[in-house]
């Protein structure tokens, strides 16, 4: 029984929201203009340029054509859209064509001084802020000027032990997530780049991953772990087993960006496109409403990796992204060099692979004197 009538969400209704996230932020944006053109008509676009009956020059659907025609990953998509809605919100439902850099720059500064939001929630509200401006309404914000910058403080990323790294795998049991958090840990892959990997990605002779479209849209390779070549060869076979079932049934091939698809009309229906970790159930694209086979959401590997670091009895903090950590420090502790981890991670500035360097610095690694490592020990009795 639930007191004062209060009915929790339930999980099938938590999707339902999150499946219509998109028209739901248009219901809320489309409110908005409605106050705005009632009571803030001075500041506000002329009225028929306010309404929603204007379909063609709707913002958000304007916004979204924008990213999709620059192919801009979904999430960016998605978290562009809810920084633009706050900000109008927050100018009291003013349409941004007659908001300029002052507004921007008021905006960014609450953020920090009020909400006090992280340094990468602020930048990523300038991003979204700066792409409207630039890509969707034409006027580029320029010099906004000085900002309230939100603390950046100095943390080291979690890194787990070898030790403890074999603990977890250990509490995991085999399948696919195992698998997946194999190749984060064994090929430093960044969990939505493990996903994301197609049949044709994983190059067996030349020993290599290929990461397609990583962080900052750049292709790179990492290094496929041999002990790794058997068990995903095996995997293959099950999964190609799933994708012939697709095939008899005739389903729709799976997701390629547009200009993949008009180069190559065949390709999401090959095996080589295929993903390496398809999810067990059909769904809807967000985008096209097709129903397809997408690959194997986040959600289940996280929670298996969860539940295997509270099995195992590690203390650290440890998620997926951790694993990718601890690929990095451990490289450097075998003596990989700084440039060839970069390369590997996918970073494009080496001060950002450097703060692995910083990790040894203050994790007490104590350094052998190579005194110590001489072989005569009679050459220093006294």
């Amino acid at each position: 029984m639930y007191s004062q009538g209060r009915i929790p969400l339930s999980i099938r209704g938590f999707r339902i929201c999150w499946q219509n996230y998109d028209k739901l932020m248009d219901i809320v944006l489309y409110a908005a203009q409605i106050v705005n053109a009632a009571f803030l008509l001075p500041r506000s676009l002329p009225l028929h340029m306010s309404t929603a009956t204007d379909h063609s020059s709707k913002l958000l659907d304007r916004v979204r054509r924008a990213c999709r025609g620059r192919q801009y990953s979904l999430h960016t998509e998605r978290a562009y859209v809810r920084w633009i809605v706050r900000f109008v919100r927050y100018h009291d439902t003013t349409h941004p064509a007659r908001l300029d850099a002052d507004d921007v720059r008021t905006f960014l500064n609450h953020l920090a001084a009020d909400r006090d939001v992280a340094a990468s929630t602020q930048n990523q509200a300038l991003n979204a802020l700066s792409f409207l401006y630039d890509h969707v309404l034409d006027t580029p914000l320029g010099d906004i000027g000085s900002i309230e910058r939100a603390d950046r403080p100095k943390r080291l990323p979690t890194v787990l032990t070898r030790t403890e790294v074999k603990r977890l795998f250990q509490a995991m049991s085999a399948g696919p997530n195992r698998l997946v958090a194999h190749l984060l840990y064994g090929g430093g892959l960044r969990l939505s780049e493990a996903l994301r990997l197609r049949v044709k990605d994983l190059q067996f002779d030349a020993r290599r991953i290929v990461v397609r479209d990583g962080k900052g849209g750049d292709d790179r390779s990492t290094v496929l772990p041999n002990r790794l070549h058997e068990p995903l060869q095996r995997h293959l076979r099950r999964v190609k087993a799933q994708y012939e079932e697709d095939r008899a049934q005739d389903l729709p091939g799976v997701y390629l960006p547009d200009a993949l698809t008009e180069k190559y009309p065949n390709a999401p229906t090959e095996w080589r496109w295929y993903y390496v970790f398809p999810s067990p159930q059909l769904s809807e694209d967000p985008r096209s409403g097709t129903v397809r086979r997408h690959h194997r959401s986040n959600s289940a590997v996280q929670q298996a990796v969860k539940h295997a670091v509270d099995a195992s009895g590690i203390e650290t903090h440890a998620t997926c992204h951790t694993l990718r950590h601890s690929f990095a420090t451990h490289l450097l502790m075998d003596g990989t060099d700084i440039r060839t981890i970069q390369k590997l991670l996918g970073h494009k500035e080496l001060s950002t692979t450097m703060k692995y360097v910083h990790v040894l610095e203050q994790s007490g690694r104590q350094v052998t004197s190579p005194l110590d490592t001489l072989d005569n020990e009679s050459s220093t009795s006294e």
